[in-house]
């Protein structure tokens, strides 16, 4: 059985997990919500065996010390590195929950950043409070099922004019933009050549670059935005025949992606 991983919070002041204290045998006391999770709905036992993450690499191997106290037992823990070349998926907010589908599976791919998009022709409305942690909860969730050591880097939402200022950065940091629409003409062939260019160039001076991928609302994105993101140096290109959904449009170039990164075998 796969040990589940729960994500437990570094950066407040009463923080369980202190990296600097971390070691073999260390007895660490779950916060009430990862106790809860852990104990009283997937019942784990004195003896069980399950992970741990600050969300940013590191990954400790433990087992339930004391089921009623919330206590584990630090058995092992290791940092991974993370990636050189990082995916990006900037997402139209969509209605319907088609947004938060997109960022699920994004992040069971292995996005690590994600952007919301406040676009032209989205119905749904960003809402500061609401949005941004119902999207957190997802991107905190979605990492936990999937056993990850890096929970995606939430950031805040982007007008259509901060978005075309991204590109921009992007084009001068030498990343690639991609963006996904049904009318180009770019295949997805020519992506992956750029895309497997920047990597050589990642792995030859270690400077960390972004692929960013860019998906519109369920009505696309309009002629304005591509003109103008075409103009800020973006990739705009068609993964195939059939349309996507707004939910399922990141997800597969994503998966594309990380193939080409090598990160599926």
């Amino acid at each position: 059985m796969t040990q589940p991983l729960f994500i437990v919070d570094s950066s407040t002041d009463d923080s369980p997990l202190n990296r600097d204290a971390l070691r073999s045998g260390w007895t660490m006391a779950l916060p009430d919500a990862v106790k809860r999770h852990a104990i009283q709905s997937m019942r784990l036992h004195e003896g069980d065996a399950l992970q741990i993450s600050d969300g940013a690499g590191l990954r400790i191997d433990a087992t339930v010390a004391d089921e009623r106290a919330g206590t584990v037992l630090v058995e092992s823990f290791t940092q991974e590195d993370a990636p050189t070349v990082r995916l990006a998926l900037v997402q139209a907010l969509a209605k319907n929950g088609h947004d938060e589908q997109a960022i699920d599976t994004a992040t069971q791919i292995g996005v690590d950043d994600v952007f919301p998009w406040q676009s032209d022709r989205a119905i749904a409305r960003y809402k500061a409070g609401r949005t941004d942690r119902k999207w957190a909860q997802t991107l905190r969730a979605a990492t936990e099922q999937s056993r990850r050591a890096f929970m995606p880097a939430l950031h805040d939402c982007m007008t259509s004019k901060q978005l075309l200022a991204q590109c921009r950065r992007a084009a001068v940091n030498g990343d690639v933009v991609i963006v996904l629409h049904q009318d180009a003409t770019v295949g997805w062939s020519d992506v992956e050549q750029r895309v497997e260019a920047l990597m050589e160039r990642s792995l030859a001076d270690g400077k960390t670059r972004t692929v960013y991928v860019v998906v519109g609302p369920e009505g696309g994105i309009s002629d304005q935005e591509i003109e103008a993101l075409t103009s800020a140096g973006a990739d705009v290109c068609i993964l195939g025949a059939n349309i996507l959904r707004a939910s399922t449009a990141g997800p597969v170039a994503l998966s594309l992606l990380s193939r080409t990164l090598g990160r599926f075998a």
